[in-house]
């Protein structure tokens, strides 16, 4: 496994629901490091400050970042006969809930678990076309009782994630894992870091990522406070529009077909500016991309947006196949381009460039 993999593998399979980062933030923390002085909010947020060597005076700072926190649950009580209910942290269809295995974080170590389902032969008729709802489900951890959970330790709060081990596909640009969503973005920020080790940038770049961002963006508010950057990019995937009954006007995105640049979601409308830099430097650098939209949610650009008196702001990603789920897709190239894409904007983020954004 080359070096970028053992990243992704070692991301995605990392634990990190909203609120309970930690494992994720040090692991980026330590790949940061190496690249200049690493930051911290008080959330949990992560960045390292790097100054680009053809800065002139202080530069315009560049704030990029992916997410840390991914979508998983957390333990809100232990019934009397020992299974687990719990809150869902992030958005969740139920179709994708049942029949899982979990991995439940206590403070014993980690308990494996399912999410009950009743079998198909004591369904009623109507049940069989019926969603089971979230505040319906259980996790079943194999304990007769309550006490024995206890013992075993689990405590309300405790997090839980999906088990998904990374996994290199058939073709091998496809990569199987859990939390794409988004630790695709912490890759890329880190690949950004690389990249531009040895090459001049006119700017300070902060590259990092924040936490929280599945329950309401929280990381980014805190993270943009910290850094005060002139310009925001977020690093987050998009919705795949390629597998069977994905209607086109509700994704576009295409695997293997390049970074994704969102022209809308439910926080933000990109600076049209920042919009056709980033359009004209893929241009220029040979990199395809794909314009997507996102109805619903949205991302941390919206957060770095709206900073102050407004920050030029947009979101880059790739498309991603069943986010939000236990188990998701991506395409490798489409990885790479994205953050050789995020590489040449920044060295094009002069003071002259950066003004005019704001022009």
């Amino acid at each position: 496994m080359d070096d970028l993999l053992e990243l992704c593998r070692e991301l995605t399979e990392a634990a990190g629901v909203p609120g309970q980062e930690d494992a994720v933030r040090a692991m980026m923390a330590r790949r940061l490091a190496p690249y200049g002085e690493v930051l911290r909010d008080a959330l949990g947020s992560v960045a390292v400050r790097k100054v680009g060597s053809s800065v002139e005076g202080d530069g315009p700072r560049v704030l990029i970042a992916g997410h840390l926190d991914e979508v998983g649950y957390m333990i809100t009580r232990i019934t009397d006969e020992g299974f687990l209910k719990f809150q869902p942290l992030g958005g969740w269809w139920e179709q994708v809930m049942l029949a899982q295995r979990v991995a439940i974080h206590t403070s014993q170590g980690d308990l494996i678990g399912v999410v009950g389902s009743k079998p198909p032969h004591i369904l009623t008729a109507e049940e069989r076309v019926k969603i089971v709802q979230k505040k319906e489900m259980f996790i079943d951890i194999g304990v007769s009782d309550k006490a024995a959970a206890i013992a075993a330790g689990v405590r309300p709060g405790d997090a839980v994630v999906p088990i998904c081990p990374f996994t290199v596909m058939s073709n091998p640009q496809f990569l199987l894992a859990k939390a794409w969503d988004n630790r695709m973005g912490c890759v890329v920020a880190l690949e950004v870091c690389r990249l531009l080790a040895a090459t001049p940038h006119p700017n300070v770049l902060y590259s990092g990522a924040t936490v929280q961002e599945e329950v309401g963006l929280r990381g980014a508010g805190t993270l943009t406070h910290l850094t005060a950057p002139d310009v925001g990019i977020a690093l987050d995937v998009g919705v795949a529009g390629d597998t069977p009954g994905v209607d086109s006007n509700d994704a576009q995105g295409k695997l293997g077909q390049g970074p994704v640049v969102l022209i809308y979601d439910g926080s933000l409308i990109p600076n049209t500016r920042l919009r056709d830099l980033v359009g004209s430097v893929a241009a220029a650098e040979g990199i395809a991309i794909q314009y997507d939209w996102i109805a619903g949610g949205g991302t941390d650009a919206g957060r770095m947006q709206a900073f102050g008196a407004g920050v030029p702001s947009i979101a880059i990603g790739v498309a991603a196949r069943y986010i939000h789920s236990a188990a998701s897709i991506i395409h490798r190239g489409d990885l790479e381009q994205a953050a050789r894409l995020v590489a040449a904007v920044i060295q094009r983020l002069d003071a002259a460039t950066v003004a005019g954004l704001r022009g």
